[in-house]
């Protein structure tokens, strides 16, 4: 049995070591062939991992110890 959301955080995770700082771009650039596939699931699976990119890219947030 799967978990869409740990997948989606693996390919995340996975993009990034692979591509740094360009896996947001990689993924944009899938979600886009997606979108002129008319797949729409497709879309909407690269836009998560895209946002999971984001988060995991991020500047850390509060106060450091």
């Amino acid at each position: 049995m799967t978990n869409p959301e740990l997948d989606t955080w693996r390919a995340a995770a996975l993009l990034i070591k692979q591509h740094g700082e360009d896996a947001q771009l990689v993924a944009l650039k899938r979600q886009a062939e997606m979108a002129m596939s008319d797949d729409f699931e497709g879309v909407e699976v690269w836009r998560r991992i895209r946002r999971a990119i984001m988060d995991l890219q991020a500047p850390p947030v509060g106060r450091a110890h």
